[in-house]
């Protein structure tokens, strides 16, 4: 495999640290900008807000060859970091986070075109799976570390580490990712057929909803093992290493699964997913409790990409370039309404029962919206090849 892949995994490792790096750290960010809970989650809204417009900057970077555009969005995603450390009060961080997701979402989508253009045809999936371990990583190592090292010497300094991973990343895509020849720009017209298809929306409406409902509650997941479940700060680290696992774990399952049966693996995740933030509501104050529930949480909330992935897929077909990147901008879009439900919740009740109740209720509601669009669903040639590249972004 091509020391370029490296790179681009390296990338994928700073951007999924980055993304969910504030979860780990809502306490100190509240503390120092001397604002609520409930308000300091919106750095987990502002970024999901950012990812939400990243299509935005995807198409307008459609017709550059690939190495420029990655080099483009990198720059924008360390400088967006750098920022975010350097931040005088709230309202730049919030800033700082919008503008860094937006290179988030098309990230992704240029990187697995870049990967499959590093290798032979045979090797695609191999290379592709290889970029996004990094995101995996950063999900089962960045993030603990990342809260480890910002209660260590504080929030800023986990930010300028990632900044530097993000560097690094920039500096090896320049220096390492071939210049491509016979470059012929995607047409914007072919690019944008798929959205013309209004299923295509009801699948995307369902990734949103069964995602955001697990955001409603992971959002503030910090506060609730620390205020509620009684364990210290620096045990926070570890539970989020257990979740962490988890999400390894499901990910792994859930893609298997998927291929056999979509929709009974989807409905099952789905379902598991919402008993599991049930059992958060009435159990979190017991560790007992709690420690299996984070497993099953990061398990059954992101094994839920894949199978949710595929559906999107399926209305649209592999043509678009920006269809996973659509499919990336509607968990953003999960992410940052179930941030803001878990905000209004807690803002309104004080209490993470009513969070995690609330969360629940979401996911069950896009459990209904993805029955619809299921039914509607008709499988395409190439699909099981197609989700498996794309799954991962």
């Amino acid at each position: 495999m091509p020391l370029a892949l490296l790179v681009l995994a390296i990338g994928a490792f700073a951007i999924g640290t980055t993304e969910f790096l504030t979860n780990g750290l809502l306490s100190s960010l509240a503390q120092e900008f001397g604002v609520s809970i409930p308000d300091a989650g919106m750095v987990t809204t502002s970024y999901a807000l950012g990812q939400m417009c990243g299509p935005i900057l995807a198409l307008a970077l459609l017709r550059l060859p690939t190495k420029r555009a990655l080099l483009i969005l990198m720059a924008i995603f360390t400088v967006g970091n750098l920022l975010a450390a350097i931040s005088p009060n709230f309202g730049f961080l919030l800033g700082s986070r919008f503008a860094t997701a937006w290179s988030h979402t098309a990230f992704f989508g240029v990187a697995s075109v870049a990967a499959s253009q590093l290798v032979p045809a045979k090797k695609q999936a191999s290379a592709i799976a290889l970029v996004f371990t990094g995101l995996t990583l950063a999900m089962l190592l960045g993030m603990p570390l990342g809260t480890l090292i910002g209660q260590m010497w504080g929030w800023r300094a986990s930010f300028l580490i990632v900044t530097a991973i993000s560097l690094a990343s920039l500096v090896g895509i320049a220096l390492l990712l071939p210049v491509e020849r016979n470059f012929e720009p995607a047409g914007y017209k072919q690019s944008l057929r798929p959205f013309r298809n209004p299923r295509l929306w009801v699948a995307l409406s369902a990734t949103a909803l069964g995602f955001g409902g697990h955001f409603a509650s992971f959002t503030y997941i910090e506060p609730m093992l620390t205020g509620v479940s009684g364990f210290g700060q620096g045990e926070v680290i570890w539970l989020l290493g257990i979740y962490g696992a988890g999400l390894v774990v499901g990910n792994m399952l859930a893609g298997k699964a998927a291929d056999r049966a979509l929709v009974r693996t989807t409905v099952t995740l789905l379902i598991l997913l919402s008993l599991t933030l049930l059992v958060l509501s009435f159990g979190a104050s017991s560790k007992a409790v709690v420690i299996p529930a984070l497993f099953l949480l990061g398990a059954c909330g992101f094994g839920l990409l894949t199978p949710l992935q595929t559906i999107v897929l399926r209305f649209a077909g592999p043509g678009s370039p920006l269809v996973g990147t659509a499919n990336t901008a509607a968990l953003g879009a999960g992410i940052m309404l179930g941030s803001v439900l878990g905000a209004l919740v807690l803002d309104s009740s004080g209490s993470f029962t009513a969070v995690n109740l609330a969360a629940a209720a979401m996911t069950v509601f896009g459990l209904v919206v993805y029955s619809v669009a299921a039914m509607n669903a008709k499988p395409r040639a190439g699909m099981r090849d197609s989700a498996k590249v794309s799954a991962a972004s």
